[in-house]
């Protein structure tokens, strides 16, 4: 039923949103107290373009932590406006990209049944020596290529920096990780929210160029 717009199963042993993800017409989903395991299964709804409202409370993916939950949820569906029956904030999604985890997909890997399943994991926030604690999980080559549109160059990169210039490499990269994260939701914006963007723009440079000023003066 591919052109279902609203789905409630609330309390119905569900454990997998995989077939929730050929409703590209869907609006709302309630899914509260089922049996979604992991936040994992948030890939599944990624590809729903009119997503809005989404109830998943209660279901072991919520975790121990409301707060990460809440925030992992909103990182990887920004155009919920609505979740677990609470309002979504634009200071929710801001403070979403920071403070959620990512969903991604690596591979699939063979079962003991001869079938193909899709194996998730999450990224983590944590610093780890593979990760090397970069506090957003864009890519490198996601940040290469925001990069590229705005005209920026990437960071020199020295066989062995000094603790200064991995601080400025660092900032330089979370600097651009945090503009592809702008330029991605500016993607879902239409007229109207364009041109509030572009007002408090015009606004904030006016403020630097105040402060630049009054610096000067000082």
């Amino acid at each position: 039923m591919p052109r279902l717009e609203v789905i409630t199963l609330s309390v119905n042993s569900v454990s997998s949103l995989e077939p929730v993800s050929w409703c590209r017409q869907l609006s709302e989903l309630y899914l509260r107290g089922n049996c979604i395991p992991s936040l994992a299964e948030l890939r599944h709804l990624q590809g729903l373009p009119h997503l809005r409202v989404l109830w998943l409370a209660e279901n072991p993916c919520c975790g121990p932590d409301p707060h990460r939950y809440r925030m992992t949820v909103l990182r990887n569906l920004p155009r919920l406006q609505r979740l677990d029956n609470q309002a979504v904030t634009e200071e929710e999604l801001s403070r979403a990209l920071l403070e959620g985890e990512e969903v991604m997909a690596p591979s699939r890997e063979g079962t003991g049944n001869g079938q193909t399943e899709l194996s998730y994991t999450l990224s983590t926030m944590s610093a780890t020596a593979e990760t090397h604690g970069d506090p957003l999980s864009y890519s490198e080559e996601e940040a290469s290529n925001v990069q590229g549109q705005l005209g920026l160059k990437p960071p020199a990169r020295d066989r062995a920096p000094s603790f200064s210039q991995r601080e400025a490499v660092s900032g330089r990269k979370n600097r651009s990780n945090v503009l592809a994260a702008i330029l991605l939701l500016l993607q879902d914006l239409d007229a109207e929210g364009l041109e509030a963007v572009h007002q408090a723009v015009l606004g904030q440079l006016q403020a630097l160029h105040r402060r630049d000023v009054q610096e000067d003066m000082d």
